[in-house]
């Protein structure tokens, strides 16, 4: 097992940051961000220094019906290798449904959904997990995640669950304490009784983070300062069990260097107090084995992927919800998930709201009502862009920037900036017109 220490989530805005940081033993980054061949320079400093760096995987959808894509197992194997990694990590969760396996389009959430705790999906994700396993060069962690909706019909708790996938598989545990919190806000589930029915022993490492609640709704958020009853959780969980990593996670609203600072030390502190509370160890609750299976795991597989899409279309398609499932709180879901694709789109294409400015936002949520997402956000902010111009009348300098922006990028390569070519271009828009 190793040591991870005390870390924190390297991100861009906060690099310079974090390496100033004293008592910093590791950082994680979001494997998707990072590009093999050109890291950035703050990254290589601190391993150089002895950092470790871990990976951790956003769009893997381990909790999906369909098996793990092999291109994204080689990128976050690549990433792992050049950022000479002891682990990589993952979520239990889905990302994306239909296809296939369902005859239908394909579309995706842009977001971490639950997976139900069922038979049926812990079939289906233990072998993903082992597909994962085999295509990695180092061991595979899964984190638990937060959630707004529950899935009805369930099996087992999320102790039981989290139990016999690692029993199963072997694969490590990163265990997210404010997302237990979360749970125990928007679900009702105690985070003791979840602790007392996961393996200690398999945990690689936890993470603490912030969020805020709203109407009854506690929404994980990562911008927010992480709040008392998270920081309780994590006691509870270090009297248990010395973590071999603790790390704070922080993706937005960053704020200066002394207040994360100050939010590690309260970390750290939380984890001592665990650790002099320490005395006997909980009886854990036994795990749930599941009974003999009817029929193959490809028809698990497939009768996963139905249940699934059903929801994705609910939460993003304005298909109906699906019964058992609460409409107030599918309703909240779907808004988040529009403003977050909104939000995202905004960073990896930050010239859109310049160019549409203040109506960017409401055109956005507009186009997301009707328009799943299906291709990733760089290929929603070219649908977007597409969509505006195909419905904005006028020839605006606003729609004459947009069209520059897409035709510029939708491309299958860069458009030529030399003057000639400029200038042919130009020509061409001004014969077209005639």
């Amino acid at each position: 097992m190793v040591r991870l220490g005390t870390g924190i989530g390297w991100r861009p805005e906060i690099a310079e940051a974090v390496e100033r940081m004293p008592g910093i033993d590791w950082v994680e980054v979001v494997a998707e961000n990072v590009c093999p061949g050109h890291l950035p320079e703050s990254l290589t400093r601190l391993r150089e220094r002895g950092v470790t760096v871990v990976p951790h995987g956003v769009s893997l959808g381990l909790g999906g019906a369909e098996r793990p894509d092999e291109k994204r197992l080689a990128a976050l194997a690549e990433r792992a290798g050049t950022l000479r990694s002891p682990l990589v990590t993952e979520h239990i969760a889905f990302v994306r449904a239909g296809g296939a396996l369902t005859a239908s389009s394909p579309i995706e959430a842009g977001h971490l959904l639950p997976v139900p705790r069922t038979r049926d999906a812990l079939d289906v994700l233990c072998e993903n997990v082992r597909i994962a396993q085999d295509a990695l060069p180092v061991p595979l962690a899964v984190e638990n995640i937060a959630a707004l909706i529950s899935w009805p019909g369930e099996e087992m708790t999320e102790g039981q669950f989290l139990y016999e996938l690692a029993d199963r598989t072997g694969v490590r545990l990163l265990i997210d304490v404010a997302n237990l919190h979360t749970n125990h806000v928007n679900r009702g589930e105690d985070p003791a009784e979840a602790l007392d029915g996961l393996p200690l022993e398999a945990i690689a490492y936890v993470h603490v983070a912030g969020g805020f609640e709203r109407d009854g709704v506690w929404h994980d958020s990562h911008a927010h300062p992480v709040p008392e009853p998270v920081l309780a959780v994590l006691t509870d969980l270090a009297s248990r069990v010395s973590p071999p990593g603790v790390l704070l996670e922080r993706d937005e609203n960053f704020p200066e260097a002394e207040e994360m600072e100050r939010e590690l030390g309260a970390i750290r502190r939380a984890v001592e107090e665990g650790v002099e509370r320490r005395g006997v160890k909980p009886a854990a609750v036994a795990g749930v084995r599941p009974g003999p299976r009817q029929g193959s795991l490809d028809a698990a597989r497939e009768r996963l992927a139905l249940a699934q899409a059903a929801v994705l279309s609910a939460l993003v398609a304005q298909a109906p919800v699906p019964e058992g499932f609460d409409r107030v709180r599918m309703g909240v879901q779907a808004r988040a998930l529009a403003a977050k694709r909104a939000d995202v789109v905004a960073k990896v294409a930050p010239e859109l709201p310049v160019i549409l400015g203040d109506g960017y936002r409401t055109a956005f949520l507009a186009y997301a009502q009707t328009r799943p997402m299906t291709g990733g956000y760089r290929r929603d902010a070219l649908d977007f862009a597409e969509h505006v111009l195909a419905g904005r009348p006028g020839d605006t300098s606003a729609r004459r920037a947009l069209r520059e922006w897409w035709l510029e990028r939708s491309g299958s390569k860069p458009r030529s900036r030399r003057p000639a070519v400029r200038l042919a271009r130009a020509t061409r828009r001004v014969l077209l017109r005639r």
